[in-house]
């Protein structure tokens, strides 16, 4: 199986761009000695800062050439971020129009089985409080895709905010987004419960 995951920072965790072969120190390199030793081929085509903007300029040249038969898509704190350090802000329609034209056109070409990350975000100042107002609607235009997709869905936010009960910020996402060990296994745990779930559909 072909199998690839492309996003923001947190896919990319620090891979090595020059070779196919580098998965970071993220989720991805978690998850890749498992799918590779399954038989799986495994492609991390994350590069940090990327909006959905970004994916749909790099889409057709990197992404459709992997023809991925499991396609993880994991985008949208940037989204939310470039609003409040840029005043770059994407609306939620924007949002939901790019990603959801970039699932259409690998759909029609590959058909793969799609994971869909709900982007999550642990406010560590109280000004970012405010920012999950602008989060929310990237959470739901994931979540709305994720069904009209018939795409496993992974509720990224509610596991933090869960774990974020127990466990100071500073121990899973010390910035609010960027994941420690401990979160970045959080993600790869909830990734391996929806693609199982996708699995028995």
């Amino acid at each position: 199986m072909r199998v690839t995951f492309i996003g923001d920072s947190i896919t990319d965790a620090g891979r090595d761009r020059s070779d196919p072969e580098s998965f970071g120190d993220g989720y991805v390199s978690l998850l890749a000695p498992e799918l590779i030793a399954a038989g799986a081929t495994v492609r991390n085509l994350g590069i940090a800062g990327d909006r959905a903007r970004d994916l749909a300029a790099r889409w057709d040249a990197e992404l459709m050439p992997t023809a991925p038969e499991l396609l993880t898509v994991y985008v949208g704190v940037n989204d939310m971020w470039r609003r409040f350090d840029s005043d770059d802000p994407t609306t939620e329609a924007d949002f939901a129009a790019t990603l959801g034209g970039l699932l259409d056109r690998v759909e029609a070409q590959h058909r793969p089985r799609l994971i869909l990350m709900e982007p999550f975000f642990l406010p560590v100042t109280e000004e970012q409080q405010a920012w999950l107002d602008d989060l929310d609607g990237k959470r739901a235009a994931v979540r709305a895709l994720a069904a009209a997709h018939g795409a496993a869905f992974v509720p990224l936010h509610e596991v933090f905010t869960t774990a974020a009960e127990k466990h100071p910020a500073a121990e899973l996402a010390p910035d609010g987004v960027h994941p420690t060990p401990r979160g970045s296994a959080l993600i790869a745990d909830a990734w391996r419960a929806a693609a199982s779930i996708s699995d028995s559909r």
